[in-house]
This record gives structure tokens, C-alpha cells and sequence, in this order.
């Protein structure tokens, strides 16, 4: 007879809720410890790409994904002031037949409140700060800022890239700053306008880059602008920033971009940090799941994604072996690890690349793309067919034991 788990969740994000909701789903018990006062997320759209997609329509939230999310036609590549493509990959068409899942934009409130919908939210502790977790005789004990503490067979920290819990198991590590700051705004419109393709359109220039995308089903057009900047920028996503701070910082760049952001009212910024790569993300009773274990650069658009993934296939292995977390654990790092370290690694090289300034570095390299583009548009661009493709619930934990 399977021994029945209790498992500790550590932060409400997207990975942390997620893992909860497929826990349930297989009937494993599961406590989720948040610590803001109720579920909610930042104002800001997000790119959910095939592989993500197929972990949502396994957890039963593919209907309601699609009533918020938009299906762009294309990934395109545009160069910063003449808005010439150097690569466009079709999605809409593309993506269903190759991997198997569409690709949505969506407002990451809209997402997380569909996620939450699929949990018990008897389940979910708010206002609980956690400050570490500790451990004896097998078990794990969180313990909260308020002075309370509470005791599973297992904590999972999904608590993001400043994580307690991955701070109280593997020590002090500070995220490095990587030199880029992000400005981020939603733009609201009655009608899709003119000089917004519906598209995700990648404008590259000289050390920067911006992304515009629709959300809010085509009633919004969301904007990440990344910029190279000496000085250090808080890494929050709720830095406040200007209209003007953005116009100035791309003045110079395709009247389109220009005509975009004069419509911006509310701007956020923060700073990009990220981690090298772990080479384990459990210790004893405790292991990690999405920024907690492997932060990244929004450069594959990947960052959401990889927590979904990683929750889906935590939640496989505890159910196929609850009696046995230490294999369950090795399992889940060998079928995670290999895959986000990659992610991590390319998407900081991504950022070199969106970002050349040298005039013929840059021809070089566009070039590139509009050879990969004659020969296979998938394989080329921003080179993600291999990220798209993968299939978390392909996972069969007991097929990998040894």
C-alpha cells in the first residue's frame, strides 16, 4: 500500500500553484503557504509557448486558457529602426501540428487565476512569511516569520529567485545582476491598431531589444523593453518608472516603437538577474521548482514555462513513488536539470546576440537568420524548436529506474 504524503508548498507564484493543483489532482495531500494577503499577480502579459500549453490542457485548463489568451500568427524578428524582418516563425498555423499545443499570450493574472481555480483553496495559508526549513528524523518543518511553524514529508520551494527556502539548504548565494533592465507596460486599446502586428514581434538593436505582443485577447498590446545599463536597478516588478524615462531611453527607434510606448500611462522596471546553473536542487526532505532552482533571463520567454514544467513532473514522481522521495527527487532532477540548465545558458547568450552593436556583427548575424529561414523557420530565429517541442507529460518516472 502507497504511503499517502503531505507535501509543503513555499510561495503562490505560477510554479508553486501549479505543482498544488497536480498534487491534488493525484490525490496527494498538499498545504501551500503564501506570503501576501491573497492570490494575485502582476499586471503584465506572458508568452505561454506549446511545451507550457501542453502541461495546462494535462491539468484540465486548456478552455479556460484559450477564453484569455490571444494566438499570434508569428514569431518575427524586426530590425530596431528600418522594421525589416530577419525571421518570422509561424505559430497560429505551425504549432498545433509540429508540437502538439498552440501558443497563447495571456495576462499573467488571467493565468494564475485559471491555475487557482483548479486548486482547493482550503489548502492555502495567506499573510505566511517563510523564513527557513529545517529538518529531523525524515521530516521537514517550515518555519514563518509570525513564529509558526509546520511539519510534512516534504517542502518544495517555489518562492522565487531571492528563495528562503533554497537560502536555508544550500546557504547564502546573491543573484548577479546581468547588466540589463527591463521596462514593462500593458497597453489597453478598443481595436487592434495599425502599428502593432499581431504578432510576437522581437525589435532587436544596438544593447537593447523590445518585445510587443497582444494580450487581454487582442483588447491589449504588452511591451518588454530591455536596456543595458551600467547602474544597478532594483529587482522588483513593481519598480515604478516613466513614460519619458522609456521614450528617452528609445527615442531613436522605428516610428512604430515611438507611436507604441506615447500611449503608455503605467511603466514598471526592474533589474535582470540571474544564477548559473545548479548542479542539484534537493537536500534531505527539501527541493526547488522554477526561479527558486534555476532563474533565468526572459530571453526564450521560458521563465513561466520551465516552473510549469518542473511542478508537473515533481507532482508525476511523488505519485508514482511515495514510499521512496529520495528516488522520486533523483528522478525529477535528472529529467529537470539538464533541460533548464540549457534554457538558462541560451537564454543569456540570447541576450548577446538580440543585442550587437558592431554594425557588422549585426549584418552577420541576420544573415544567419534569413538562411535558417529559407531552410527550416523553426529551427531558425531565435532557435526554439527544441524548447517547444519537449512534452513534460511524456514523463514515466518508473521507466527511468534503474
Amino acid at each position: 500500500m502507497k504511503k499517502t504524503l503531505k507535501v509543503g508548498v513555499i510561495g503562490g507564484g505560477i510554479g508553486g500553484v501549479t505543482l498544488a493543483a497536480a498534487l491534488e489532482q493525484r490525490g496527494i495531500e498538499v498545504h501551500l503557504f503564501e506570503r501576501a494577503a491573497a492570490f494575485g499577480e502582476v499586471g503584465a502579459g506572458i508568452q505561454m509557448t506549446p511545451n507550457a500549453v501542453k502541461v495546462l490542457n494535462a491539468l484540465g485548463a486548456h478552455d479556460a486558457l484559450a477564453k484569455v489568451g490571444f494566438l499570434p500568427e508569428a514569431l518575427v524578428g524586426r530590425d530596431w529602426s528600418s522594421g525589416e524582418e530577419s525571421f518570422r516563425i509561424p505559430l497560429k498555423s505551425d504549432c498545433p501540428k509540429l508540437y502538439g499545443a498552440e501558443f497563447f499570450h495571456v495576462h499573467r493574472a488571467d493565468l494564475h487565476h485559471l491555475l487557482t481555480e483548479l486548486l482547493d483553496t482550503t489548502t492555502v495559508t495567506f499573510n505566511t512569511q517563510c523564513t527557513g526549513v529545517s529538518q529531523q528524523d525524515g521530516r521537514a518543518v517550515a518555519h514563518f516569520a509570525d513564529g509558526s511553524s509546520f511539519e510534512a514529508d516534504l517542502f518544495v520551494g517555489a518562492d522565487g529567485v531571492r528563495s528562503e527556502v533554497r537560502r536555508s539548504i544550500f546557504g547564502e548565494e546573491e543573484p548577479k545582476f546581468t547588466g540589463n533592465m527591463c521596462y514593462r507596460a500593458v497597453v489597453p486599446f478598443d481595436q487592434m491598431p495599425d502599428f502593432v502586428a499581431p504578432e510576437s514581434s522581437f525589435w532587436l538593436g544596438p544593447k537593447s531589444h523590445v518585445v510587443t505582443y497582444y494580450g487581454n485577447g487582442g483588447k491589449a498590446v504588452n511591451i518588454v523593453a530591455v536596456n543595458e545599463t551600467a547602474s544597478w536597478v532594483e529587482e522588483s516588478w513593481n519598480a515604478r518608472s516613466t513614460q519619458q524615462e522609456m521614450l528617452q531611453d528609445f527615442k531613436d527607434w522605428h516610428p512604430n516603437i515611438v507611436k507604441l510606448f506615447e500611449r503608455v500611462t503605467d511603466v514598471y522596471r526592474w533589474g535582470l538577474f540571474d544564477r548559473d546553473p545548479m548542479t542539484k536542487w534537493s537536500s534531505g526532505r527539501v527541493t526547488l521548482l522554477g526561479d527558486a532552482a534555476h532563474p533565468m533571463l526572459p530571453f526564450l520567454s521560458q521563465g513561466a514555462a520551465m516552473a510549469i514544467e518542473d511542478a508537473y513532473v515533481l507532482a508525476v514522481a511523488l505519485a508514482a513513488l511515495p514510499d521512496d522521495l529520495d528516488t522520486a527527487l533523483s528522478l525529477y532532477e535528472a529529467e529537470r536539470l539538464p533541460r533548464t540548465s540549457r534554457v538558462q545558458l541560451e537564454a543569456r547568450e540570447r541576450g548577446r546576440t538580440y543585442h550587437l552593436s558592431d554594425s557588422e556583427a549585426k549584418a552577420k548575424r541576420d544573415a544567419e537568420y534569413r538562411e535558417q529561414q529559407k531552410k527550416n523557420p523553426h529551427a531558425g530565429g531565435i532557435k526554439t524548436d527544441w524548447v517547444y517541442s519537449y512534452n513534460a507529460t511524456d514523463f514515466q518516472p518508473k521507466a527511468l529506474q534503474v
